[in-house]
């Protein structure tokens, strides 16, 4: 395989990070963990997988990601999330697909797959779920806020196999995310000029239940898709009422 830097950014993952850097060690030239001083004993078992570990001041996904990638050996970068797993099939497909491409391409898209509450999520709003994730460092940087992606200057190439997911232990965890997630973006609209709506608040909830769960079939997930559907309508209420707040309030 051509010489791949795995990159992760961790915080409290003590419950995914082992599984997730067991699927990377065989085959990675070097492995990089920059993690947010994790109080559940992460950065130690990180430790013991990584190349390279450090801890590091949380600055927003953005410019923690792209200071990662800047401590990798490597032009190739494959960036894996400490609650992600990358199958044997995906990594004997990139070995392959970067040899066979002979650098044709500047990064490759992956399709991801969540399991939640029990199951494969093959409907709704977290599919199709695709993501820029092996990519050229030199060619390549992270973009954006809370949901900072990468962006590339150059040729992208697909690969078939999927990378598996696993997101929340359970509903109390995602409800926690929920709202840190949705302050977080409260926030980023907030600081982008971004002001409130009525319309925003009462229409875009509804208009997300009704795109997953019945226009992208959520439904035939059963109840995990309707719970990903009601949960994905509270967040956008969340974000749009913390907005409001912060009109009012000017609190951040």
């Amino acid at each position: 395989m051509a010489e791949i830097s795995v990159c992760m950014i961790t915080f409290n993952n003590m419950r995914t990070v082992e599984n997730a850097l067991r699927s990377v060690a065989p085959w990675a030239s070097e492995i990089i963990v920059v993690d947010s001083f994790s109080t559940d004993g992460t950065f130690e078992l990180a430790g013991k997988y990584a190349t390279r570990s450090e801890q590091r001041a949380w600055p927003g996904f953005r410019d923690q990601f792209n200071y990662c990638s800047s401590l990798a050996k490597n032009d190739w970068v494959l960036f894996v999330d400490a609650d992600e797993e990358i199958s044997p099939g995906l990594a004997e497909e990139i070995g392959q697909r970067l040899e066979k491409d002979a650098g044709a391409y500047d990064g490759y898209v992956v399709q991801r797959r969540t399991f939640y509450l029990g199951r494969w999520i093959m409907h709704g709003g977290w599919v199709p779920d695709r993501n820029i994730k092996l990519f050229r460092k030199s060619r390549g940087a992270y973009e954006g806020g809370l949901h900072a992606s990468v962006k590339v200057s150059g040729k992208l190439g697909e690969l078939t196999n999927h990378y598996r997911h696993y997101n929340y232990r359970d509903l109390a965890d995602q409800i926690d995310t929920i709202n840190r997630y949705s302050q977080t973006a409260a926030l980023d609209m907030f600081q982008e000029g971004k002001r409130f709506s009525m319309i925003d608040l009462l229409l875009r909830p509804p208009f997300r239940f009704i795109k997953e769960y019945l226009v992208k079939r959520g439904f035939l997930d059963g109840m995990p898709g309707l719970v990903i559907a009601f949960s994905n309508c509270y967040y956008v209420f969340a974000k749009y009422a913390k907005l409001w707040e912060l009109e009012r309030t000017g609190r951040k």
